[in-house]
């Protein structure tokens, strides 16, 4: 290819190109095509992958919370139920922690990372992941799957012996991370602005990383849809739908939806500071405290069903599936119940982002809908309009990612008409969080066979 007669004001003989012309340079190196290409192809087994770990997780929770406990005799798990599963986990996580390389994963604590991919890490991550979320932690399994999509692509290139530079596993990282991600959102647009986020870059940088993290995780989302209608499994993708339209917004749910934001913000950042203090207490006995901190959030989850006489699968838990339960009657929970709720599962929520390993997408989010449906009966203030404010406003809060926040609750939502309240909520949120104290920074680790791991300021 001959290079364009016009030269540009900056020559490529003086070494600079204009910043219109990087992306156009950009596109043009074989390098960066290369890169498309095995993104586009790593996206099918990366995919597989992810849609087989999350079928894993969602078969052996259905285990552990449905069959066994009939199979026993005890009809619904009773409330002790989770002490024993949790106990189980913090020992399994804290042995990972300790002796495996890469810790079993980043400590959810300190947010959402798309870079530090390693396939060296990969057996630790499955194996914590997969000891956490089943047995009852409330977390979600995003941050598993950003470390395994990650992971694999390295290895991918690694078998197929491409060239290692710092861009390619930067690239790659992120586009495996992207296909993997997109499995349990069920659409790979959330996947990508939230790749895109999360890497925090810009200008030029932005389209370097957004090319291959879409083109992978649009590629995986034809791969995941289809190889599930051909198994018949279901991976349970996170998503609420209220039996009702929603109603038109009025004066009332915009004015509350940002004062809602406003409450909710500030006590997800105290939750999340609760997580980060826990994480810091854990550092200095890993295996100890990861197996106390595992049976205190199990105890939350006892003492939730003991007090309300409700499942404990409310509480340890994701919140996925109690999710759709509370979309589908949110007027069947009491606002005792709700209470209860917000403050057994905060608390099991804080102890388990500090100690176990999963993401913080899933019970914030949950804990961002009670919180609407709790506060829906003020004058004015509608279910959905409420349920998409504090869904918005906790994911904004606790990632401090509110482009992400916004599509992912609008796409979770289903519907277009509670956007202005979800925006509002999410930058009101985003904004109350920023201006708060931080939370104790993370301790940071040396873990077994890596780098020094720690979370963010």
């Amino acid at each position: 290819m001959t290079a364009p007669k016009a030269a540009p004001a900056s020559s490529p003989q003086s070494g600079e190109v204009p910043e219109a012309d990087r992306l156009r340079v950009l596109l043009r190196t074989p390098a960066y095509l290369k890169a498309l290409v095995f993104s586009a192809l790593i996206g099918v087994p990366v995919s597989l992958a992810a849609f087989w770990f999350l079928v894993g997780l969602h078969q052996l929770e259905h285990v552990l919370w449905a069959d066994l406990p009939e199979a026993l005799g005890l009809g619904a798990p009773p409330a002790w139920w989770p002490l024993p599963l949790l106990a189980l986990a913090g020992v399994v996580v804290g042995l990972v922690v300790t002796r495996l390389p890469g810790a079993g994963g980043h400590v959810p604590a300190g947010g959402l990372h798309a870079g530090g991919a390693s396939a060296a890490a990969l057996p630790g991550v499955v194996v914590a992941a997969v000891a956490s979320l089943p047995l009852g932690a409330v977390l979600g399994p995003e941050a598993p799957l950003i470390a395994l999509g990650g992971g694999l692509a390295l290895l991918f290139r690694h078998l197929v012996r491409a060239p290692a530079t710092p861009q390619s596993t930067a690239l790659l990282g992120a586009a495996g991370a992207a296909a993997a991600i997109a499995a349990i959102f069920g659409n790979p647009l959330v996947a990508a602005v939230l790749l895109i986020e999360v890497a925090g870059v810009g200008g030029p940088q932005l389209f370097t990383v957004m090319l291959p993290a879409l083109l992978s995780s649009g590629v995986g989302a034809v791969v995941f849809t289809g190889f599930g209608r051909w198994t018949g499994l279901e991976t349970g993708s996170l998503t609420a739908r209220f039996p009702t339209a929603p109603p038109r917004l009025d004066t009332g749910d915009v004015v509350w939806s940002i004062v809602l934001a406003a409450g909710v913000g500030a006590l997800v950042h105290l939750v999340i500071a609760g997580g980060r203090l826990t994480a810091a207490l854990v550092a200095a006995s890993p295996f100890v405290r990861t197996v106390v901190c595992a049976v205190g959030a199990g105890g939350c989850a006892a003492l939730y069903a003991v007090v309300t006489g409700r499942t404990p699968v409310e509480v340890a838990s994701s919140g996925q599936a109690t999710l759709v339960a509370l979309a589908a009657d949110p007027h069947a929970w009491s606002v005792g119940v709700l209470l209860a709720l917000l403050l057994f599962k905060g608390a099991a929520y804080a102890l388990c982002l500090g100690s176990l390993r999963g993401g913080l997408v899933f019970p914030v989010l949950f804990l961002g809908a009670a919180a609407g449906v709790l506060l829906a009966p003020l004058p004015g203030l509608g279910v959905i309009p409420g349920v998409a404010a504090g869904m918005a406003a906790a994911s904004a809060a606790a990632l401090r990612l509110p482009v992400s926040s916004v599509v992912l609750v609008v796409l979770v939502l289903g519907n277009a008409e509670t956007i202005p309240v979800v925006i509002l909520a999410a930058v009101t949120a985003f904004v109350t969080a920023e201006l708060l104290p931080p939370g104790p920074p993370l301790t940071p680790r040396r873990p077994r066979g890596g780098r020094v791991r720690s979370g963010p300021a």
